[in-house]
């Protein structure tokens, strides 16, 4: 049975300010996509701010395993603060291109770059609990269910502190800000003691003997699949909740409706952290991600403002507990010496999905209006929900099985 862990416990694995850092570190995964679409838009108009937007998701995608496999090989404090300190370079330069009226091809490349070296804060810091917590299983959960918690306050806090950035202050504040935060706390958050050293291996026989381990198992697909969808459910309902404040005539309002979410997935996380129950991950999931399916289905009826508040409010007290098994689960069935790489390669899945629904919801909502983009969301979340009561399921996901 598990047990309540106090934030006194948490503390003493990370220190005080870990969990701190390591949130600012991971928000400019967050602000980046949308702060680049929002400011281009507001420069250069939504189609330049659609190629641009899509190159720094693909890069963030493609870009996120390799740096994970980098990090399970030599150690996660050389690999993130090279690449924190590129990503921070890489953002001002597209800055600099932006504001200096560069061509469109120029600004794609420079946003993959952008994407490319993001240095997946988020993935490996669930790596790194697991390391600090080793041996202590219901510990282990609970770190998890806190990160995880702070990586989904982070994608929702970042959209709407770009959206606020451009209204208050200049198109390009969301990106300043986003290039300012890694490198200053990614730089913070590689460079603390608790960074693990990596596994050790060295030479081309070391290297085949780890890459010998399978990654991608059935039970991690199936993961990935719920992690690609629960990123579609997001993009989806992001680009229609952009629709619906476009149509109301006050499209900075977007932003505050999405962190309605960030607030209600946070306390549902930290009830899950603090308050844990005694059911399996396997049931978690299911029940988590049905119960969300049910909650998308007001979207199809808001027409206003606090309507859509309330929705996307109401939806958020599940998508905590949802990403909090499906990594609670992947810590059980992925390789001890590849964990930094399967985590990066959830985290691609979410950013895919993101980036596939948010472009297919935006076309349906230019022809059709908002609630075409919500009917993708709910058609998401009902494929989410069969995937998840079909095939999660406590064999093969019960400790030690690698299937």
């Amino acid at each position: 049975m598990s047990t309540a862990v106090s934030p006194r416990s948490i503390s003493s694995v990370t220190g005080p300010a870990l969990p701190l850092i390591s949130f600012l570190a991971r928000l400019p995964a967050g602000i980046c996509p949308i702060g680049t679409l929002l400011m281009l838009t507001e420069l250069h108009g939504i189609g330049r701010a659609g190629l641009a937007a899509g190159m720094l998701w693909t890069g963030q995608a493609i870009g996120g395993p390799p740096i994970g496999r980098l990090a399970d090989r030599i150690g996660h404090r050389r690999v993130i603060l090279v690449a924190s300190l590129a990503n921070a370079g890489a953002i001002a330069t597209f800055v600099g291109a932006v504001l200096s009226g560069m061509p469109t091809a120029v600004e794609m490349a420079l946003a993959a770059v952008v994407g490319l070296t993001v240095p997946q804060i988020g993935p490996l810091s669930r790596t790194r609990w697991i390391a600090l917590t080793r041996g202590k299983p219901d510990l282990t959960g609970r770190m998890l269910s806190l990160d995880t918690t702070i990586d989904e306050i982070s994608f929702m806090a970042g959209p709407a502190l770009a959206g606020l950035a451009l209204a208050l202050v200049h198109p390009v504040a969301g990106l300043v800000l986003a290039g300012a935060l890694m490198a200053v706390f990614g730089v913070l958050f590689a460079v603390h003691p608790t960074a693990p050293r990596g596994d050790g291996v060295t030479g081309e026989a070391g290297l085949r003997a780890v890459t010998r381990v399978p990654l991608v198992t059935p039970a991690l697909a199936i993961l990935f699949t719920m992690a690609l969808l629960q990123g579609m459910i997001w993009g989806s309902a992001n680009a229609g909740v952009s629709a619906l404040a476009q149509h109301l005539g006050n499209p900075g309002t977007a932003g505050f409706v999405w962190g309605a979410m960030a607030v209600t997935s946070a306390l549902a996380g930290g009830v899950v952290t603090f308050r844990p129950g005694t059911r399996d991950l396997t049931v978690r999931l299911r029940t988590a991600i049905v119960a969300q399916t049910v909650l998308l289905i007001p979207l199809l009826a808001v027409d206003g403002f606090l309507g859509a508040t309330a929705a996307i409010a109401a939806i958020g007290l599940a998508v905590a507990p949802h990403l909090i098994a499906v990594f609670g689960l992947a810590e059980r069935v992925a390789p001890p010496t590849r964990m930094g790489e399967a985590m990066s390669l959830l985290g691609s899945g979410l950013i895919i999905g993101q980036g596939v629904a948010a472009l297919a919801a935006g076309q349906l909502a230019e022809q059709f209006g908002h609630r075409a983009a919500f009917t993708l969301t709910c058609a998401c979340g009902a494929l989410a929900a069969l995937v998840a009561l079909t095939l999660v399921r406590r064999n093969p996901f019960t400790p030690g099985i690698q299937s």
